[in-house]
């Protein structure tokens, strides 16, 4: 009993065995992996990859980003459940060609000569004929013509006859052997060019990401990757004049160290333009040391022309800014005092603003561009005039046109080339940051010179642009002025006094009543605008107009934008007065300039800074970012990709056929049956049978 029950036990564990080894090398077993593969596929490219977590956590909020940090989606490729699918589908296609391929192969060399006179009647392709030569005769005849059409041929004697056995295109079925063998190859060069050795590393040597800030050279040996890390891919950063030898490789929580055999040093960056400005080309000059020997040799790395050395290819990824030095020209954004005050700064660093009122601001140094190609036809700014009609109903949209981007539309193009730019973050003392991108020149947006000047709240939101009108000198001088004469009641009162006398001139002169209450109007107007209550600009007035039956609102809109034109006007004024300048000419020219001040004060109550920064001068550093790789399962991908290719060839354009003859003794001549076969039953098939069918039938 007992060896019974061992037997019974040994052969039911040997079913589980062969249950699953037949799951796993299965058709629907692999179809079901590569669905999960390519719905894996869709996720990583339509979200992207390795990049900041605090970008996530932007986008789909707190909690979606846990869920989704949890499963893996930023980090796709990487994942252990991508991995454990890809080693499954490996397992899979190995176990099929490890039960199928022999018998292919068997199937292959095998002449089918265990064949029978009977059997080869069944055929639907057959034909049989009589010939007066003898057996041997004929059969050496019938395989020589057979040969001639391609077939390797073989003779057999059985049963008193001969049987002639051939067969073509029997490596058809080194096609589904190369096409598995091929799946298997270009997963395991994916796997190899993975992170999977830098997770390996982690487990098993106590590797770990490096998550905080510090110069390269210092950072500790376990957040490092050394010389023979077999794969990587990561990226170098180096300024003009400076040099590397090492990569910075991304992780999900931080960075790895990868050391490099050699060092490169950027001599020079170079970029060609179209003559839109849109660049056409980046090129990088360098110098390549080899750290054991000391060997050096120049270089240049292109787009698309890396260098690759020891193993190891350079590709020129990008270019940023290297720490070009800054200098720009403040103004102040708050206040009655029109103050300007010089600032410098380095790219990637910061300077404190003690220049600005009430606050602790640092300003981060972000980003320096000299050449910004913007696309200029653009819907054009809103119209003063056009808020007297419908204030209420026209505010909202007309603030899109004023704080919207001043150089993109998406109808059409006219790309221009609007100079220099700076980008910067006023950070204050409580670590909350705006961004800032400014423009160094003016441009021209609706017929009119205006200057940028972007904010945006959020790293992942576009830049809202504030647009300050050019003066007559192609500054923001004489805007900035108008800014703190408005802020300032005693130049209002002065502006209003100004603009009443100016109104009532020619009128009865007892008319010192309808004066003075035009002048607490024209007062009120200013004082209203400047935002003496809790909103400022359009808002502002639209407050108070909505105060007024509705019945009344359009005429008193229309009367309450005269009286604010013509008060912003004397405001104007009395402000070069103060400053000892002339008056300004009364034009068409700086009526425009007026009508575009204001709305850019309007504006400017969500602009949200204390100083604006206007770059004045710079020197430019210039760096290139290099991507670094080493993959050497790239040449066992191509020899998959080479594999598959002849795998599909020859399933698709190679076709087995088999040719039997049967020859036997019959009245002192002979009888041939002839029966053939193939995989797939075709039109060229038929044709073929036929050629040979007449071919051989021509021997009596």
């Amino acid at each position: 009993m007992t060896g019974s029950t061992a037997g019974i036990q040994l052969k039911t564990r040997q079913r589980w065995v062969a249950e699953i080894v037949e799951l796993f090398s299965s058709m629907r077993f692999a179809i079901s992996l590569l669905t999960l593969i390519a719905i894996a596929s869709i996720i990583g490219t339509v979200l992207k990859q390795n990049e900041p977590m605090p970008n996530y956590v932007n986008q789909f909020g707190p909690f979606w980003f846990e869920v989704f940090n949890k499963v893996g989606l930023y980090a796709v490729y990487s994942a252990w459940w991508f991995l454990l699918i890809m080693g499954f589908l490996v397992l899979s296609t190995s176990l099929c060609i490890a039960r199928n391929g022999p018998k292919m192969i068997k199937d292959i060399r095998s002449w089918r000569e265990n064949v029978r006179e009977q059997s080869l009647r069944n055929f639907h392709h057959k034909a049989e004929w009589t010939s007066a030569a003898p057996v041997a005769a004929l059969a050496q005849q019938l395989a020589q013509r057979i040969g001639a059409n391609g077939y390797k041929v073989k003779l057999v004697a059985k049963d008193g006859a001969t049987l002639i056995a051939a067969k073509k295109g029997a490596a058809n079925k080194w096609g589904y052997i190369f096409a598995h063998s091929a799946i298997v190859i270009i997963c395991l060069g994916g796997l190899l060019d993975s992170d999977l050795p830098i997770r390996f590393q982690q487990w098993f040597y106590g590797k770990a990401p490096f998550a905080g800030n510090g110069v390269i050279s210092q950072i500790p040996e376990r957040h490092r990757l050394g010389l023979g890390n077999p794969t990587f891919r990561g990226n170098t950063l180096i300024p003009e004049g400076a040099s590397s030898s090492t990569a910075i490789i991304p992780q999900q929580n931080g960075v790895m160290i990868q050391d490099l055999p050699f060092t490169i040093q950027l001599k020079r960056f170079v970029i060609d333009y179209y003559s839109t400005g849109m660049p056409k080309l980046f090129a990088s000059d360098v110098i390549v040391r080899d750290n054991a020997t000391g060997k050096a040799f120049p270089a240049t790395i292109k787009v698309n022309e890396p260098l690759i050395y020891e193993g190891i290819a350079v590709y020129q990824s990008s270019f940023e800014d290297g720490g070009s030095k800054l200098r720009l020209t403040g103004h102040a954004m708050t206040g009655t005092e029109d103050k300007t005050f010089g600032i410098a700064g380095e790219v990637n660093g910061s300077t404190p603003l003690s220049q600005a009122k009430d606050s602790d601001y640092t300003v981060e140094w972000t980003g320096f561009r000299p050449f910004n190609v913007e696309n200029m036809n653009n819907s054009g700014s809103q119209d003063v005039r056009s808020v007297n009609k419908s204030l209420n109903k026209t505010f909202a949209d007309g603030l899109d046109k004023h704080l919207g981007s001043g150089a993109k539309n998406a109808n059409s193009k006219d790309l221009k080339n609007v100079g220099p730019s700076v980008q910067y973050k006023l950070r204050d003392k409580t670590g909350q940051a705006r961004e800032f991108l400014n423009y160094m020149q003016s441009v021209q947006v609706d017929g009119a010179y205006v200057f940028l000047a972007g904010v945006r709240d959020l790293p992942d939101e576009p830049f809202r642009y504030l647009r300050i009108p050019a003066d007559d000198d192609d500054s923001v001088n004489e805007w900035m002025r108008l800014r703190a004469a408005l802020a300032n009641p005693a130049l209002r009162a002065e502006a209003a006094a100004r603009y009443a006398r100016q109104a009532m001139k020619g009128t009865n002169a007892n008319s010192e009543q309808l004066r003075e209450q035009v002048q607490q109007s024209a007062l009120r107007g200013l004082s209203i605008f400047a935002g003496d209550g809790k909103d400022s600009g359009y808002i502002a007035v639209s407050r108070f107009i909505e105060k007024i039956p509705a019945a009344e609102q359009e005429k008193a809109a229309d009367i309450f934008m005269k009286i604010l034109n013509g008060s912003m006007w004397e405001l104007w004024q009395a402000a070069r007065e103060q400053a000892g300048l002339k008056p300004t000419a009364t034009d068409e020219k700086h009526a425009r300039f007026l009508q575009l001040a204001i709305n850019a004060m309007a504006d400017a109550g969500f602009y949200h800074a204390p100083v604006y920064l206007q770059l004045s001068s710079f020197d430019e550093v210039k760096a290139s970012v290099f991507q670094v790789t080493r993959s050497p399962g790239k040449k066992v991908v191509y020899l998959g990709c080479l594999f598959l290719v002849l795998g599909v060839f020859s399933m698709l354009y190679i076709r087995e056929r088999r040719l039997w003859v049967w020859i036997r003794p019959q009245d002192g001549g002979s009888h041939s049956l002839m029966a053939m076969s193939s995989q797939r039953k075709t039109l060229d098939f038929d044709k073929e049978f036929e050629l040979l069918k007449a071919k051989l039938t021509q021997t009596a």
